[in-house]
């Protein structure tokens, strides 16, 4: 019964992480802002950052499945 959470839990955070670094990739390939008024450099590491941790956290999540 507890697995049921976590299954959800970890698909969403896959789910996230894995849209987050697609996007962030996609913008930084086109040579535009990762996030509008902020430093172009940071908010390309945070989002990439962000998006490693959530789709690290995700396979954690299922792992314990």
């Amino acid at each position: 019964m507890e697995s049921g959470p976590a299954i959800f839990a970890g698909t969403a955070f896959v789910l996230f992480g894995a849209a987050l670094l697609l996007w962030a990739a996609a913008r930084l390939r086109q040579r535009v802002p990762v996030a509008h008024g902020v430093s172009p450099v940071a908010s390309a590491v945070l989002s990439l950052f962000f998006g490693i941790a959530a789709l690290g956290g995700g396979i954690w999540c299922l792992g314990y499945a």
